[in-house]
């Protein structure tokens, strides 16, 4: 989910919480014991790394080509539940909660920018023996995929960016973090399930995707101890880089993957990504939105398969 999306989704959730304690909308973080008992069953496991405890799961043939997956802002490692299944037949599936979202929660570091998280990711590859793999991301996962393949090009073989962030629109610019709303600051208080479902809808093309268990675990995910105020400090802190000089870095191939119907991150954008890569191999999804892999795991999964085989 794009940045900007979620920040104003925040804002939304804010303002009808202000009296969340007097209306009985308060909402604390979940117990850790509890979430993971439903969230964290095998395979997941949970890997210290960099001084984060990373929520992690490690599927498929460990002498297969590995295939590392990137979720998008407030998501976590189980939007790619049904892909992983399928591509671990022949591939070494790793995705994880990155720092600050899901099981994985806040970074003692207090460090959300993208040069961290790809540090991250790469100790999290020399734990698992993993010395290059493709990479897959997706919305702000996929700015930081581009990120890793820019600067750290021996870890990256193919890169598959899905709707990904970067670029400046209304209300972001480069060179300088947001201002965070005071009202924002609230966030961590309250989190009222209509409008959350009323803030995830517009990821589908097909509302009827977004299931009630679906809205359950983004709202559990959100719940975890400590990401809610991670989510804070990363709006605190996030400064947006002018994103072409990296991306013309890039010399791993490179696979743009857009729903026909995002509207998120529209397919419009791609325009802006072939620009600094050109040699970008370009697919437009009819019928699905910002999250295909959720959508139609099996159509969206389709072009993947055949651009990782090349």
């Amino acid at each position: 989910m794009s940045f900007r999306r979620v920040l104003r989704l925040a804002l939304l959730l804010i303002l009808v919480g202000l009296g969340a304690t007097a209306c009985g909308l308060y909402a604390p973080d979940a117990p850790r014991p509890e979430l993971e008992a439903r969230y964290a069953a095998p395979p997941s496991q949970f890997i210290p790394v960099d001084g984060v405890r990373l929520h992690v799961r490690d599927t498929g043939p460990r002498d297969a080509p590995p295939v590392i997956l990137l979720h998008g802002f407030a998501s976590s490692l189980h939007t790619w539940e049904d892909w992983a299944g399928m591509l671990a037949a022949d591939h070494r599936v790793i995705r994880l909660d990155l720092p600050g979202f899901g099981l994985t929660g806040a970074d003692p570091s207090g460090d959300y920018s993208d040069a961290r998280t790809v540090e991250v990711i790469t100790a999290l590859m020399d734990r698992l023996g993993v010395a290059r793999a493709d990479v897959v991301g997706s919305s702000m996962g996929g700015r930081i995929a581009w990120t890793m393949a820019a600067t750290r090009p021996e870890r990256v073989d193919r890169l598959v960016l899905m709707a990904p962030d970067g670029f400046a629109g209304p209300g972001r610019t480069y060179g300088t973090p947001q201002r965070v709303p005071f009202l924002l600051r609230l966030l961590p208080y309250t989190l009222p399930t209509p409008l959350l479902r009323a803030s995830l809808e517009p990821a589908y093309a097909d509302k009827a995707v977004l299931t009630e268990a679906t809205l359950d675990r983004y709202r559990a995910m959100l719940l975890a101890p400590g990401v809610r105020q991670a989510i804070l400090d990363r709006s605190a802190t996030a400064v947006l880089q002018e994103p072409e000089p990296i991306l013309r870095r890039i010399r791993a191939p490179v696979l743009l993957l857009w729903g026909q119907e995002d509207r998120m991150i529209p397919a419009s954008h791609a325009a802006d990504y072939q620009r600094a890569l050109p040699e970008a191999r370009l697919v437009v999804l009819p019928g699905l939105g910002h999250v295909p892999m959720e959508e139609d795991p099996a159509r969206s999964l389709a072009p993947v398969r055949d651009f990782l085989a090349r």
